[in-house]
C-alpha cells in the first residue's frame, strides 16, 4: 500500500533529524545545524514556489515565514501535550 503524505512528511523530517544528528556527532555546532537547516529550507521552498530562476516576492515571503511559524507553533504544542503526559504519568507512578 502507498504511503500517504502525512507518512511520508514524517518519513522527511525524521530523515533530516538523523542526517542533523549525525552532523552534530561530527562535531558540528547545534546552532549551525539548525542555520543550515533553515538555510536549506529557505532555498528549497523558494525553488518549489518560483523554480530555479525565480525568488520570491514581499508577500511569498510573509506566506512562507507565516507557514513556518505554524509548524514551530504546532510543535511546542505536541510538546507539551508530551510534556504533560510524562509528567502526569510520573505522578501517577510515585503516588504523588
Amino acid at each position: 500500500m502507498a504511503k500517504t503524505d502525512q507518512e511520508h512528511h514524517q518519513d522527511c523530517m525524521n530523515r533530516f533529524i538523523d542526517l542533523a544528528n549525525q552532523m552534530k556527532d561530527e562535531g558540528i555546532a547545534t546552532k549551525v545545524v539548525s542555520a543550515g537547516m533553515m538555510s536549506a529550507s529557505a532555498v528549497y521552498a523558494t525553488f518549489v514556489v518560483s523554480g530555479n530562476t525565480g525568488g520570491l516576492t514581499d508577500s511569498g515571503v510573509d506566506k512562507l515565514t507565516a507557514a513556518y511559524k505554524q509548524h514551530v507553533k504546532r510543535v511546542q504544542e505536541m510538546r507539551k501535550v508530551e510534556d504533560d503526559e510524562r509528567r502526569a504519568k510520573f505522578e501517577a507512578e510515585s503516588g504523588s
